[in-house]
């Protein structure tokens, strides 16, 4: 009996182990099963936050999701959104290289701020494109 202790305790610990090592060798769920996904946790969080109102608002986003969101209509609309970025990037560049021929400090550093805020907005764009 001693000798199947150990045994017993390996294959049990192996099979705990399955799970885990199959959860890592899953493919990270894309464009409308993200969303869905995301919603449901923000639901679960708002649940255990006891906050009903936004629970409620989530309940009907994922319904809405759930009916109307495709993965080609997302996408599309993701890369629409990288685009508007990318011209939004262009007009603070010009913006500030504009100020920065007229010399006036407080403008240049207005410009560089508004710039570096479209360019973290394009950098989110771009990051969500791949989700």
């Amino acid at each position: 009996m001693k000798c199947l202790a150990p045994f017993a305790l390996s294959i049990v610990a192996s099979l705990m182990t399955t799970p885990l090592l199959a959860a890592d060798d899953a493919e990270p769920l894309t464009g409308c099963a993200a969303k869905r996904q995301a919603i449901s946790t923000q639901i679960e969080q708002a649940k255990a936050h006891g906050n009903s109102e936004q629970q409620a608002g989530l309940e009907k986003a994922l319904s809405e999701v759930t009916a109307h969101c495709n993965d080609a209509t997302l996408k599309k609309e993701r890369e629409n959104k990288v685009l508007d970025a990318k011209h939004e990037v262009s007009r603070r560049q010009a913006d500030l290289d504009k100020a920065m021929k007229k010399g006036d400090p407080d403008k240049i550093n207005k410009r560089k701020d508004k710039l570096a805020e479209s360019r973290k907005e394009l950098q989110n764009a771009v990051e969500e494109l791949d989700q």
